[in-house]
């Protein structure tokens, strides 16, 4: 006969769990996370470690394998905000002082939310069979996302442009910053599985090397193709840089400082051309923001510096239409005919030239207050004739993306501008980030970037993405180069998007596939409790 017992131990009822705390291993992969972003954040400029960045992606892919979607997206969101909060820290210097840190702790966490999808997705596809690849795509779509949403995108930070110094850059030719991007990914799975193959003592080392050496020997190849001879002949250029004070918002309501000091710099270039010092230009290019005009473009001082070199100037500013729209605009100004051609800026600012939101965007964003409505943006390549030259033009913020040049190029540029106004930002590394995307659009379309900037750093930048000259920041310099003049077309140019939308596909196809795959059930609430537990 068995008689019942009684246990003393209270049963806990099937399905429930506790309350559980992270344990080493999360917080292990939490600080592996946050210490991968900063190391990424030291790959970029100013700094020139461009090597740092594959090893950043390898401790970032480290985290995410094996892991849980969900897990992946909280590893991706510490990754981001290591990465973007000290990269953006020129937001803080520029609206601190009135806004706090919001601003700038607002866009970090926006950006991070994108590290966070990008994190997510590579973690369902770290299982698969050539994971390397997979990774690589899925953060080359997450990097697609972030340069489109929300209000336009923010592509500033891309992992390419932080390879402006490095081995990787001659694939810019091949498929521009998605292939760059998609090189250093490569590398940084692929010497993970490595790692991974010989710690369990497999033998199946080949693949995983492969995909780590292929960028750098593609890289390699490439490199004696960059093409930097003048084969549409050459041109004498001067880049004017005026300075700006470094005041910060202040600036805002500055702006005849900035005109009249870039006039005075020009005008000083004038004596040094007559005094036989400067060899006489073919054309001027003066920055973002000198000019401010009504619907008649009206500028006696601008008319009079062409008028007196003799050659058309490329000079930015605000121009307002007979209907009272406004546009940020490059002019080209003609010694004769005063304001002709002109190229409207296509990527507008979020919270800065447009404003969504704008009966809240007053606590975050001062511009709400200088502009009472949106500028409208321009829908067409920028190409100014300017004596031998056929001159591409992008306005500052447009250079983060890979469209403006494209499409210039293949609208017959021979030579390219960026006009910009970096004063905002007092003496921290904006500017030198900035000067990285010119590099790396040198390399892509194989032509010389003429950089202007209010306040440095202004730069004359070879086909093959290295500096000619270059200023310092906040000083007035004017730099004078005969520049190579280009009309080949790079796989780069041609290609457009494709390279961009394939690998952002296959990132795409790799997260469907884990999805359609069925876990294989064993059956019974261990097995459950196991995938349950997963973190």
């Amino acid at each position: 006969m068995v008689v019942p017992t009684v246990s003393s131990r209270r049963e806990k009822p099937v399905g429930t769990r506790r309350a559980r705390f992270p344990g080493r291993a999360v917080w292990a992969r939490m600080a592996l996370a946050v210490a991968a972003g900063l190391v990424l954040y030291l790959s970029a400029p100013p700094r020139q470690s461009w090597w740092l960045a594959p090893l950043a992606f390898a401790g970032f892919v480290a985290t995410l394998h094996g892991r849980r979607a969900r897990a992946g997206f909280g590893y991706g969101m510490l990754f981001g905000l290591a990465y973007v909060l000290p990269l953006l820290w020129w937001l803080l210097d520029f609206l601190g002082t009135r806004f706090g840190p919001w601003p700038w702790l607002g866009v970090a966490a926006v950006e991070a939310l994108f590290y966070g999808l990008a994190g997510a997705g590579m973690a369902r596809v770290s299982r698969l069979p050539a994971a390397p690849v997979w990774l690589g795509a899925v953060f080359v779509g997450a990097e697609l996302l972030r340069s489109h949403f929300p209000f336009g995108g923010f592509p500033w930070g891309r992992v390419a442009f932080t390879q402006a110094s490095g081995a990787l850059l001659p694939l810019a030719s091949l498929g521009g910053a998605a292939l760059v991007t998609f090189a250093v990914a490569l590398i940084g799975a692929g010497a993970v599985e490595c790692l991974r193959r010989l710690r369990r003592r497999r033998r199946a080392l080949i693949p995983p090397v492969v995909t780590v050496l292929v960028p750098v020997v593609l890289a390699l190849a490439v490199t004696p193709t960059i093409g930097t001879a003048a084969n549409a002949g050459t041109a004498r250029v001067a880049v004017v840089q005026g300075d700006a004070p470094n005041i910060g918002l202040d600036l805002l309501y500055a702006g005849e400082v900035l005109h009249d000091n870039h006039v005075r710099q020009a005008a000083d270039l004038v004596e040094d051309v007559r005094a036989g010092r400067v060899r006489p230009p073919d054309f001027v290019v003066l920055p973002e923001s000198v000019g401010s005009w009504g619907p008649e473009r009206r500028d006696p001082a601008l008319s009079r510096i062409a008028a007196q070199l003799g050659v058309p100037l490329v000079v930015g500013g605000i121009a307002e239409n007979a209907d009272g729209s406004l546009r940020n605009k490059a002019v080209r100004w003609d010694p004769q005919q005063g304001a002709t051609a002109g190229y409207t800026k296509r990527h507008l600012v979020p919270f800065s030239e447009k404003i969504p939101m704008r009966t809240v965007a007053g606590m975050v964003t001062p511009f709400v207050d200088k502009f009472q409505q949106n500028m409208l943006p321009g829908h067409e390549p920028g190409v100014f004739d300017v004596g031998p030259a056929r001159l591409g033009v992008g306005l500052c913020f447009d250079v983060a993306y890979d469209d403006v040049f494209t499409g210039a190029v293949r609208s017959g540029a021979t030579l390219l501008a960026v006009p910009t106004n970096n004063a905002w930002f007092g003496d921290s590394g904006m500017s030198q980030q900035q000067l990285a995307m010119s590099r790396l659009r040198a390399v892509e379309h194989g032509r010389s970037v003429l950089v202007a900037a209010t306040s440095g750093v202004s730069a004359i930048v070879r086909p093959d993405g290295t500096v000619a000259q270059r200023t310092e920041q906040f000083t007035a310099e004017t730099l004078s180069a005969e520049v190579p003049l280009r009309s080949s077309s790079t796989p780069a140019t041609r290609l457009g998007a494709l390279p961009k939308w394939v690998l952002t596909g296959l990132g795409a196809a790799a997260v469907a596939t884990t999805l359609w795959r069925r876990p294989r059930w064993r059956g019974g609430l261990r097995d459950q409790a196991a995938v349950t537990h997963q973190d």
